[in-house]
């Protein structure tokens, strides 16, 4: 039986990290936490698991973190998580089942997929995004995850939300971060798949804190604007007071339909638009 890792980068995660790790404790051969300095519970929570821990600093991209919890990974496979995300149990089974396959059985597994047409056309959007991801050759050594994000009490389905592919498990030595973009993928040395069962993320249960992690975004955007020297011009501003703002907008809500998750819809697209325009904002003003 393959054995598999769990890895967290945490900080200040009381809140997420007892429901996170319940989940996988039937599955995980071991736990392992890097964490940047919590102030809180997080680390006690942690060692009522039997987690493996490293305290360090908590740099602006987390990734860092993430990384240096895959690099201690002892097992043959490792399942990198935020504290938000929960492992459903449909998922923990499929995971237990997709390493221990053999080769044959997952090449058979991707062919038939319920959901593969979605997954796929997500998949070529995140390459037309960031480059190719894995290679067409060789053995399966990662996989997407459906994720369902939790927003403000409903599980978001449209709005080009879903199905949120994110690379989660992955083969020890043939997946790594970059570490240098909050949105980057994992490099991968292999062939990338999907699993077919969801990953919760319990992302934004209340609005205070989606405006949180929406501000971490911001600042991170007005970084961005700041390393690449954009400038205070005319163009810049137009094209993130006025064109991505209202591109965002109509994209989510009215392309991806979404409208059709209610209320919730409407605000997470709305909001979500405005961190262009914020990010320019905080730009101009730390550029004075």
């Amino acid at each position: 039986m393959a054995k598999l890792t769990v890895a967290l980068a945490t900080y200040n995660e009381e809140k997420n990290l007892r429901d996170c790790l319940e989940s996988v404790k039937d599955i995980a051969s071991e736990i392992i936490i890097v964490d940047g300095s919590s102030t809180d519970k997080t680390v006690e929570i942690a060692k009522a698991y039997g987690a493996v821990i490293k305290i360090t600093d908590n740099p602006p991209i987390f990734h860092i973190n993430k990384q240096k919890a895959i690099d201690l990974s002892t097992s043959e496979w490792i399942l990198q998580l935020d504290a938000d995300e929960q492992v459903s149990k449909n998922l923990c089974q499929e995971i237990k089942q997709v390493i221990n396959m053999t080769e044959k059985e997952l090449t058979d597994y991707q062919e038939n997929l319920p959901q593969k047409k979605l997954f796929l056309k997500h998949q070529q959007l995140l390459i037309t995004r960031d480059g190719s991801i894995g290679k067409n050759e060789g053995p399966y050594v990662a996989f997407f995850v459906p994720r369902l994000n939790y927003f403000l009490g409903r599980y978001l389905r449209y709005g080009g939300v879903y199905p949120d592919g994110v690379i989660r498990l992955i083969k020890k030595g043939h997946a790594f971060l970059p570490c240098v973009d909050v949105h980057e993928q994992f490099n991968v040395n292999g062939k990338v798949g999907w699993l077919e069962n969801d990953l919760l993320h319990m992302a934004d249960p209340t609005f205070s804190r989606y405006i949180k992690r929406n501000n971490r975004y911001v600042g991170l955007i007005a970084q961005e604007l700041k390393d690449k020297k954009a400038g205070k011009n005319p163009q810049t501003a137009f094209k993130y007071l006025i064109i991505l703002p209202v591109s965002w907008f109509l994209t989510t809500y009215i392309r991806h339909k979404g409208f059709l998750d209610s209320w919730q819809g409407f605000v997470f697209s709305f909001f979500s638009s405005l961190r262009f325009p914020r990010a320019y904002k905080q730009y101009t003003q730390n550029s004075k």
